[in-house]
C-alpha cells in the first residue's frame, strides 16, 4: 500500500529532476510540481491519497505558507520611496487589464459555457466577483524575471528598475485584493458565525497586531534581546500560525498568513532577518511550495479545457498589459523598451494563482474559469522568458552577461 508519505517523495523527486531541466531553459523550477499535478490528473496511482483530508489539509498550509512569504517579502519602506512615475505607471496598467479582464469575464466567457453548465450558480460570475478576478490577475509575478534581469544586466537601467519598482508597488495592490477576497468571502459565507462584521473585526484585530509589532520595534529597538535564529524561527511559526488561527476564526485565514509575514518583516531587526531569511524561504519553498502547487494542479478540470477562453485570456490580457505598458512607458524608455516592459509585466504565476485557488476552494467561481486562468498563468510564464530574452537581443536594448 502507497502511503502519503512514500506520495511526498515521489512529489520532492519529480520536481528536483523536472526542475532542474526547467532552470536550463529560463523556467523557475516550481512549474516541475504544478506539472506532476497535471499528470495526476491524466493518470493518478494516488487518487486515495489526493482526495484525502490529510493532502487536502497538506495543500492549504502550503497556501497559507505562500502568502506567508509574499507578505514577508513586502518592503514598506522600499514601497514609499518608489517614484511618481513608477506609482502611476503602476495604478494605471494593473487599472487598464483589470478594467479589459473584466469585460472578458463577465461579458464574454458566458458564451463559452457549455449550456448544461449555463445556470450554475458558479459558472456566470457576478460583475464585483468579476472584478476581484481580473485584479488578480492584472498582478505581476516579477520574482520570475529576476534571473533575466540578472543575466542582461538590467538592474541598474531604467527598464530593469520599472519592473522592479512597479513589482515592489504590484505587492501593495497584491494585499488589497486579498482583503477585497475576504470581504467577499464574509459577505457571502452561509457559516453563521462569519458575517461583514466579524471579518471587519478580524481585519482590524490583526492589522492593529501588526502596527503594534512595528512600533514596539521602533520605540524598544535596543531594548528587545532577539534569541539564536532557531528560537527566532519558532517566534516566527508562532506569529503566523497565531494570525492564519485568527484569520480562521472568520474566514480571513489567507489575510492573516499575508499580514503574519508582514509583521515579522517590521518586528524582527534587519541583521537577525538576514539571518532567519533563507531558512523561511527554505521551508517555504522547498517543502510547502511543491505541496501547493501539485494540490493545484490535481484541482484542475482537463474535461473542462476550453481552448478558445485561453486563448482570449491570453490574448486580451497581454495585449492590454503591453499597451498600457506603452501608453504610459514610451516617454520614458523608448517605444521599444516600453514593450518590453509590458511583456515582462506579463508573468502571472504569482499571487494570482493563490487567489483564485482560495475562490475556487471557496464554491464561488466555476472550475472551467479556475482551469483557463491557470492554463493561461502557465502560458504567460512559459512565454514571457523566450520573448523578453529575445526581443533584448534582437532591438540591442541589452546584451547577455
Amino acid at each position: 500500500m502507497i502511503t502519503i508519505f512514500i506520495f511526498l517523495g515521489f512529489i520532492f523527486l519529480f520536481t528536483f529532476a523536472i526542475g532542474k531541466i526547467l532552470e536550463k531553459i529560463r523556467i523557475p523550477w516550481i512549474f516541475a510540481a504544478f506539472i506532476f499535478g497535471i499528470i495526476l490528473t491524466i493518470l493518478n496511482p494516488f487518487q486515495s491519497i489526493t482526495q484525502s483530508s490529510t493532502f487536502e489539509f497538506l495543500g492549504y498550509l502550503g497556501m497559507y505558507f505562500m502568502l506567508f512569504l509574499i507578505g514577508f517579502e513586502i518592503n514598506l519602506n522600499k514601497v514609499s520611496k518608489k517614484g511618481n512615475w513608477i506609482a502611476k505607471s503602476t495604478l494605471f496598467i494593473v487599472l487598464f487589464e483589470t478594467v479589459t479582464g473584466t469585460i472578458l469575464i463577465y461579458f464574454i466567457f458566458p458564451f463559452f459555457v457549455p449550456l448544461n453548465q449555463l445556470f450554475l450558480s458558479t459558472t456566470i460570475h457576478p460583475l464585483f466577483l468579476s472584478i476581484i478576478i481580473a485584479l488578480s490577475f492584472a498582478t505581476v509575478g516579477e520574482a520570475f524575471l529576476v534571473p533575466i534581469l540578472d543575466e542582461f544586466n538590467l538592474f541598474r537601467r531604467k527598464l530593469g528598475q520599472a519592473i522592479i519598482g512597479i513589482g515592489v508597488l504590484d505587492d501593495i495592490i497584491e494585499l488589497f485584493v486579498i482583503i477585497l477576497v475576504v470581504l467577499f468571502l464574509g459577505i457571502t459565507a452561509g457559516e453563521q458565525h462569519i458575517n461583514i462584521w466579524t471579518t471587519f473585526l478580524s481585519l482590524m484585530l490583526m492589522f492593529s497586531l501588526v502596527y503594534g509589532l512595528r512600533t514596539m520595534k521602533k520605540n524598544k529597538k535596543d531594548k528587545l534581546k532577539f534569541p539564536d535564529v532557531e528560537l527566532l524561527f519558532l517566534l516566527a511559526m508562532s506569529i503566523f500560525f497565531l494570525f492564519v488561527g485568527i484569520g480562521k476564526l472568520t474566514g480571513a485565514a489567507a489575510l492573516g498568513a499575508i499580514l503574519a509575514g508582514i509583521a515579522i518583516k517590521n518586528f524582527i531587526p534587519h541583521k537577525r532577518l538576514k539571518l532567519m531569511e533563507s531558512e523561511l524561504k527554505s521551508v517555504g519553498y522547498g517543502l510547502f511550495g511543491p505541496i501547493f502547487f501539485v494540490w493545484v494542479g490535481v484541482s484542475t478540470h482537463p474535461e473542462q479545457f476550453n481552448l478558445w477562453m485561453v486563448v482570449l485570456l491570453v490574448l486580451f490580457a497581454n495585449s492590454a498589459k503591453i499597451f498600457a505598458s506603452y501608453l504610459t512607458g514610451r516617454k520614458i524608455l523608448g517605444a521599444k523598451q516600453s514593450i518590453c516592459l509590458g511583456i515582462g509585466l506579463s508573468v502571472r504565476f504569482s499571487t494570482s494563482i493563490v487567489i483564485i485557488t482560495i475562490l475556487y476552494k471557496s464554491g464561488v467561481i466555476s472550475g472551467l474559469l479556475f482551469s483557463t486562468i491557470l492554463w493561461s498563468s502557465i502560458i504567460f510564464s512559459f512565454m514571457v522568458p523566450f520573448l523578453l530574452s529575445h526581443l533584448l537581443v534582437r532591438w540591442k536594448i541589452a546584451k547577455r552577461n
